[in-house]
């Protein structure tokens, strides 16, 4: 019954509220979460630069084309699961909604992993092809294998993030963001400075600030009361919600592999033309 009242009560918000308080309530907690995100990728390089030296900072640089390449295959899932979501709580279809969820997680974790083995598999390879000489490999390659490693855990992250927006709860998304960017700036100085793992310790801090994220996630999806909430039958693929869920994505899936193609090119122009350290101040700046 509870969770009936919050489903009808949010799907009514939606429907009768003014466009403007609906703006301020769903776009601030967006636009705050971007920033906080935006920060991730800042905060490793700077205590990279400062811990590790030049060349690890450059090597650093190196591996941002190939993230943002996982990102864009987490987006397939994320950007059309969410607007599924969005469609059948407009309908009233709380079942299918329940469906979509349960969908996310499963080819999240389905693309998390083949994406994560993959690149392992030809991690060298890819990353002298994204501007990679031999002084930075060593570094680009210490941070990448632990996030190819627990890539799952990266695409849920951020998998669930855009269902919680859709579900009505941008704050809870808003929170999770700054939870983990928080967690990484905390945890990058501790693994870099005082465990002296490195380049690796970047990687770890960003993992582990990811994990803590996803568990305030999952809590907020375990209360029944929500609009859309973990319950038993919901994790079972179904084709025709995982394709419209892909079909969705495809579009700025492309636009972000679009983007590291140029990332890609400019690197390798750098390389040639400045060498490694010309990587690395255009890392700073992109």
């Amino acid at each position: 019954m509870s969770s009936s009242l919050s489903n009808e009560s949010v799907t009514y918000e939606l429907a009768t509220q003014p466009i403007s308080k609906l703006l301020r309530q769903y776009a601030m907690p967006a636009i705050i979460a971007m920033t906080a995100s935006s920060l991730y990728n800042l905060v490793d390089s700077i205590f990279v630069g400062r811990g590790c030296g030049a060349l690890a900072f450059s090597g650093l640089a190196v591996t941002f084309p190939l993230i943002n390449i996982l990102a864009a295959f987490g987006s397939l899932v994320g950007v059309g699961g969410s607007a599924l979501i969005s469609i059948r709580l407009g309908q009233k279809d709380y079942k299918t909604a329940g469906l979509v969820l349960g969908n996310v997680v499963l080819l999240n974790l389905i693309l998390g992993a083949a994406a994560g083995v993959a690149g392992l598999l030809f991690l060298d390879p890819i990353l002298r092809c994204f501007g990679a000489s031999d002084d930075t490999l060593v570094y680009a390659r210490s941070y990448m294998v632990v996030i190819l490693c627990t890539n799952v855990f990266t695409h849920i992250y951020y998998g669930l993030n855009g269902v919680l927006r859709s579900a009505g709860h941008p704050k809870a998304a808003m929170y999770a963001t700054i939870v983990a960017v928080v967690l990484n700036i905390l945890l990058d100085p501790l693994f870099i400075f005082v465990f002296h793992r490195g380049v690796q310790g970047a990687a770890i801090a960003t993992v582990l600030s990811q994990l803590v994220a996803i568990l305030w996630q999952v809590f907020v999806l375990c209360r029944p009361k929500e609009v859309l909430h973990f319950h038993r039958g919901i994790f079972r693929l179904n084709r025709r919600i995982a394709t419209d869920m892909l079909a969705i994505g495809l579009s700025p899936c492309l636009m972000n592999l679009a983007g590291c193609v140029i990332v890609v090119i400019i690197n390798n122009q750098l390389r040639r033309y400045g060498g490694d350290l010309a990587i690395g101040a255009y890392g700073v700046i992109n």
